[in-house]
């Protein structure tokens, strides 16, 4: 297996990667430029390292990407900077996930796995979730108004109404951790295909280390892939 990760350089996406190489799988990387994030795993001889900005790859490049690799992990996402909110490009998440698949069926190959992290912001309404009228109220406010809102939000809906559950070429799982919160270990945590909380004005905590873990999990556990394939799993970690 060898596992393709965009934003490997992130809060997230870091963790993902050193989840993988633990687990000795062969990692991908793609990092906007050269950081000091990944340098204790530059002599790692399973991590490959590609820089250059996602958003800016053509389709040949994003081809060359996905040729070898079995899986993708997308854990982009928008600084929390008034730049990183507002500026461009908006779409980033979106834009990465439809030329991704578009670059995978283009290779014709079977099953690859894609798991993007998406946010308990995004209400999964193909399986009939109904959030409060005073969450769906603030989330049409910050979909309007916040653009790495309606990213996620887009980004989630390409694979639900697009790729579907049909499609021979990808198998995909949109994982939605609530409020990220830095920890130095894993703890015990909880998964559920709906969220349990508010995610507005009540919203859970998750750890970006369990994040990392559920993923990784789901990409090596065939039992865990098949119970959330398709779906777009709620994390927590456990009170």
């Amino acid at each position: 297996m060898k596992v393709l990760v965009l934003g490997a350089t992130g809060a997230t996406g870091r963790l993902v990667v050193e989840q993988l190489l633990n687990r000795n799988v062969n990692v991908k990387a793609v990092v906007r430029n050269e950081s000091p994030v990944l340098n204790k795993f530059k002599n790692n001889g399973l991590l490959e390292i590609i820089t250059g900005n996602i958003s800016d790859f053509n389709q040949d490049k994003n081809v060359d990407l996905v040729k070898d690799c079995t899986a993708v992990v997308c854990c982009l996402g928008h600084n929390l900077t008034f730049r990183g909110l507002f500026g461009k490009p908006r779409m980033l998440v979106r834009n990465s996930i439809i030329n991704i698949c578009n670059a995978v069926e283009s290779r014709k190959r079977d099953n690859v796995k894609i798991i993007l992290m998406n946010t308990t912001g995004n209400m999964n309404r193909k399986n009939g979730e109904h959030y409060s009228f005073k969450d769906r109220v603030m989330l049409s406010i910050l979909n309007v108004l916040l653009p790495p809102q309606k990213d996620n939000v887009e980004a989630a809906g390409f694979l639900i109404n697009t790729i579907g559950e049909n499609n021979p070429e990808v198998e995909w799982t949109a994982v939605r951790p609530d409020t990220l919160i830095n920890e130095m270990t894993e703890t015990e945590y909880e998964v559920f295909e709906s969220p349990k909380r508010s995610p507005v004005f009540d919203p859970g905590k998750t750890s970006r280390i369990n994040t990392a873990r559920f993923m990784v999990d789901l990409l090596l556990k065939d039992e865990f892939w098949n119970l959330w394939k398709f779906k777009m799993p709620v994390i927590y970690n456990k009170q």
